[in-house]
């Protein structure tokens, strides 16, 4: 694998879409190849289909364990058909959730067994694969909602619609992952004014542009 692998975390609201364009814009102005993309939905037309069955509210109840083995699949298309190329041929790779939101959404969200199911469900669709760095982008689950609501002007997508608990427990959830991932996870407080969270990424990307050179 020759490129980096860089994945963007963070409860619904935290400000992730706007810190992707940021990241992207360094990485042109640095001239690195670079692929953005997505969970759920980045993996071409199959994963675009399960991102619909999940996402839209129309879908109505999906049970937790189907809801998560629906995650898991479009996980699995996602490094197949898109991922695993893009690195392979130097280029970086900048998405927008990976199997971190799985704990934090499946687990800790829905609570379901982590470690006897998730972890090794996790295992099995990513195998090797690890982020470089991850940035945690993380407000409070209440602030998160409420930016959503202020943005979107629409009717939240069908994850967005769970309760306040729920999302409380997804970011209490990403907390204690990044506690147990301290090396790879880079927590940041969405708050923050949006030009010093840019500069703090990209002075956190200038330990990996060295490997662009070789």
């Amino acid at each position: 694998m020759k490129g980096v692998f860089i994945t963007v975390e963070g409860p619904d609201g935290a400000g992730k879409t706007t810190q992707i364009q940021g990241l992207t814009a360094f990485l042109q102005e640095k001239g690195i190849p670079y692929l953005c993309t997505r969970e759920p939905g980045g993996g071409g037309y199959v994963a675009q289909k399960i991102r619909e069955l999940l996402l839209s509210p129309e879908s109505g109840r999906i049970f937790p364990r189907a809801e998560a083995l629906l995650y898991a699949a479009d996980r699995a298309q996602h490094i197949e058909e898109v991922i695993l190329p893009a690195l392979n041929r130097g280029e970086w790779v900048v998405c927008d959730r990976f199997a971190d939101s799985q704990l934090a959404y499946q687990g800790y969200g829905r609570q379901l067994d982590i470690p006897g199911f998730l972890q090794p469900l996790n295992q099995l669709v990513v195998g090797d694969l690890q982020p470089d760095i991850t940035f945690l982008f993380l407000v409070a689950a209440e602030e998160g909602l409420a930016r959503i609501i202020e943005k979107r002007g629409a009717a939240p997508d069908r994850m967005e619609q769970e309760a306040l608990d729920f999302h409380q427990r997804v970011c209490d959830g990403y907390g204690k992952l990044a506690a147990e991932n301290p090396e790879r996870i880079v927590v940041l407080d969405g708050m923050r004014p949006i030009a010093d969270l840019q500069a703090e990424v990209r002075s956190r990307l200038i330990p990996f542009l060295s490997r662009q050179n070789k």
